[in-house]
Order: C-alpha cells, then structure tokens, then sequence
C-alpha cells in the first residue's frame, strides 16, 4: 500500500492590513489627479453657474481653518503651487458657448498666477480673537470671485492673539460641493508639522482644454443634442411599448412620480417664519458653535438615529427656543437639506447632491422624538422617485435665458434653514507646520435666511452659520439659541 500522494497545506488567510498615512496620502494624491479630467460642467453646475445673482443669488463656499501658530508662508505657498499642478481644475477658467445649447466648459487659463489667487493679510489691530477672523471672513466670502479667472481664491490671515492664524479659502460651488471641498483642503495638509518629501508633481496644463472658439463650440454642442435624438427616440418608444404591454404598471408608476414630484418641489412643505421674512441675501454673518463628535454620536445612538439626525434636531431645538424668546411659537417650518448622491467610486470633485425640502418639527419639545421624527422623514427622502427633480429640470432650464434659471432658483429657495453635514478629516492635521484645530464651512445664502454646515475634524463636530443679517438682526441672541439647542441634544446622554 503505498502513500498518499502529498498535497500542500491550504495558506493562512490573510488579514487586510491598515493602511499607513502615506499610503492614504498617496491614493489621496493619485484621485486628486484626476480631478478635472471631465472637461464641462454637469447640468446642475451650469445652472448653479448661469443663475448666480451675487451676493443674493451667491454660489460662494467658504472655508476656515483656525491654526495654532502662523505656518511658514513659503511652504505654504509651495504647498499650493504643487496642488495647483496637481488638481487641473484649479487652473481652469470657464468658458461659454457662443448660444447656450450646452453646458460650459473648463479650459487653461493662460494668464493664471497663483498670487492672483493666494495672498495674505494681518488683523488690524493685532491680538484679535475669532469674533475678528470671523467678521473678516464675512468680507472676504461677500466679495464676489472674479469670473473670467480660476474659481477659487484663499488668504492666510495673520495677527491672531498668541502668535495664532486662520486660513480662508473661497470656492464657487460649479467647482464642487462640500465633500469635493474638504477634499480639496486635504491636499494641502498633511499629518506632521515637518515637510512631506517626494509628492508627484502635477502635469503640465493640456494643450487641448486652451480656449476654445464659443462659435465652434456651440456648433459642436448642437451636434451633440441632435445626436442624442435618436436615443431619446428609443426610449420614447420602449416607453410607450410598456404602457401597451403593461398599462397599470406603467399608469402606477406615472402617479407615484407625480406624487413624488409634488412633494419635492415648492410651495415649501410648512408655512415660513414670520421672523425671516426680510431676507435680502446682501448682508452674511457668520457664526460657529462645536461640540465633541463622540457626544453627538453618543447622544444619536441613545435616541436611535444618526448623526446626521442629532446634528438636525439640535438645530431645530435651537429654532423652538429662539421663536419662544420672540413669543412667536411654530410647530414647524420649511426647511431644506442636501441629499449626497456620491458613490463610493466616484471621483473627486464636483457636485453629486440633490436638495430636499421637509417641514422641520421644531415645536417637538422632547429631542429624541424629535430625532425619531427627523429620522423617519429623511429615511423617507431618499426613497422619493423624484428626489434629484431639479436635476432632472436642469437640462432645459440651462437653454432658456439666464434670468429663467435664477428665477428656478428662487422658487426652490423657499426654506428658512438649510442645514448640510460634510465628514472631514478624523484625523490631527497640519498646514504648512501650523496644527489645524478647527475647520469651519460657511455656504452661500440662495434664498434661504439660514444656511448650516458641520464639519468633523480630528474629534471635533464645527459647525458654521451663513445668516442673513437682514433678516436676523440680532444675531447674538439666534446663536446663543442654537448652542443650547445643541446642549440639549448632548444631554441625552
């Protein structure tokens, strides 16, 4: 009898390995890459571009970073001419088409310089606290980008008290959305206060994205949407041969997308609030209040929803309480929220979102019925056939006169409060050798009286206020309101 024929053992599984900072860093770098290789905008970046009316109509983000010492001003400007090599968009200009039949597109702009775009400035007096940086952010966010240039502007902002600074970087929203931001930021930090050595040098700009003749382009865009007519065709007649073939389906599904399309569109689900009716959208105030991520996590989890969910009801609860002190109580109001639609694959940059409108409960006194009921509306949100409608419109608003798409605009910024949530780095970071303790977001006011955006950072929830000055005038009192909002939901737990 002889042996078995020996077979060799199976091999241990393996375990997937964390990986290091700087293999994050480098698969950072390599997305960031190729960040501007689409060469014109989407339908809803065209729109957000065509109908801007600033500061009113304004597509401005802004950013804030509150570091804890000045950073070294020659590693921070190499800091960016390596991004600006690296990321295309940021030397890119945008460029019409002669007839508007298709979106703009982004081309080199052969006149770019970086100190056209990055500068920096001192507090005067010096010593100034974050009330100063904040009324200079205010400033700097309400002078409007100049248009026929890259879309991006920042400033480092010097004489803060103890040797302190801030850094302000101004974005308009065509370029991307919040999460494209943060994304941005991150290129210029990294994780120690010493210099990251051996980053791969941006390309150089493509010959092919110089400026384009706008005669030439609109005939070639007119090209294009005669060649889409054929498809649309087909898919006109596969519709029509479902409804032959299946009627009631085809009927259910046409009612529960008219359905669906009413509620996502204005009118506004809750009546406004009588104490921001004279929003004018001219005059931005910020304001910031913060808390620790664990908390608010902790606080969620107690009551059963997200994050997301406690980060909301906080606000709201700060909304009740800032009404009663107006003797002016609501059970709700119209609100609205950014819903990504980003996928794990995408690339970065761009605007992936589509917008929501819900009635925000802030007459719900208790905040874990409060967070039970945000979580049943938002759950139901994403589910809505017709949530990215606007999206859907854009394509043909974009055709017609820009004063049509600006008036969309303000059909759809009906809400008294927008609130976004954006996930920042979870990690500490560091500009140009300075630690960055806190990064702040501050959106545009497109109708609405109050624009929100939190940002997590290294443990931190920020949360950043756009707030029309018009409509709010005393400011104090509505942020002192929403910090006890917010105090509210942490005691949950």
């Amino acid at each position: 009898m002889t042996d078995p024929t020996p077979t060799t053992p199976p091999a241990p599984p393996t375990t997937p390995t964390t990986p290091t900072p700087d293999e994050l860093n480098r698969q950072a770098w390599t997305a960031a890459g190729q960040w501007g290789l689409n060469g014109s905008m989407s339908e809803l970046e065209t729109l957000m571009w065509r109908s801007e009316r600033h500061p009113e109509l304004s597509s401005t983000i802004t950013a804030l970073m509150l570091l804890d010492t000045t950073p070294d001003w020659d590693r921070l400007w190499a800091a960016h001419e390596w991004a600006v090599g690296l990321v295309r968009r940021a030397r890119e200009r945008v460029q019409e088409p002669l007839v508007p039949v298709g979106p703009p597109v982004w081309v080199t702009d052969p006149s770019f310089r970086l100190e056209d775009h990055l500068r920096r400035t001192r507090l005067d007096p010096a010593g100034g606290d974050l009330t100063a940086v904040l009324a200079h952010a205010e400033r700097f966010a309400l002078a409007p980008l100049d248009r026929a240039r890259p879309l991006w502007e920042a400033v480092l902002v010097e004489g803060l008290a103890d040797g302190r600074a801030a850094y302000l970087l101004k974005l308009h929203h065509s370029v991307t959305d919040g999460l494209g931001g943060v994304q941005l930021l991150s290129l210029v930090q990294s994780r120690t206060r010493d210099h990251t050595p051996d980053k791969p040098a941006g390309g150089a700009p493509d010959p092919g994205t110089g400026r384009r003749n706008p005669a030439v382009l609109t005939s070639r865009q007119l090209a294009a949407r005669l060649g889409q007519a054929p498809d649309l065709l087909w898919r006109s007649l596969r519709f029509g041969g479902t409804v032959l073939s299946d009627p009631l389906r085809a009927g259910s599904d046409a009612v529960r997308f008219t359905a669906s399309l009413r509620r996502m569109l204005p009118p506004p689900p809750a009546p406004p609030s009588p104490l921001f009716t004279r929003r004018t959208g001219r005059s931005w105030r910020f304001g910031v209040v913060e808390c620790e991520f664990r908390r608010l996590r902790a606080a969620a989890k107690a009551a059963g929803g997200s994050v997301n969910d406690a980060y909301v009801a906080a606000l709201l609860g700060g909304l009740r309480r800032y009404h009663e002190r107006h003797d002016t109580p609501l059970e709700s109001l119209p609100m609205a929220m950014p819903v990504s639609l980003r996928r794990g694959d995408d690339p970065m940059g761009g605007n992936k979102f589509a917008g929501a409108l819900l009635a925000g409960p802030i007459g719900v006194r208790d905040p874990v019925e409060r967070i039970a009921i945000i979580r049943g509306t938002v759950l139901t949100l994403r589910t809505e056939p017709a949530l990215d409608s606007f999206g859907l419109l854009a394509p043909w608003v974009n055709m017609l006169p820009s004063g049509v798409g600006a008036a969309a605009w303000r059909l759809g910024a009906t809400a008294d409060l927008s609130a976004s949530n954006v996930p920042g780095l979870p990690y500490r970071s560091f500009l140009a050798g300075a630690r960055v303790d806190r990064i702040f977001a501050f959106g545009p006011l497109p109708g609405v009286a109050i624009m929100v955006a939190m940002t997590t950072h290294a443990g931190a929830c920020c949360i950043g206020f756009t707030i029309d000055g018009d409509a709010v005038e005393d400011v104090s009192v509505l942020m002192d309101s929403f910090a006890e909002g917010l105090e509210e939901v942490l005691d949950i737990v």
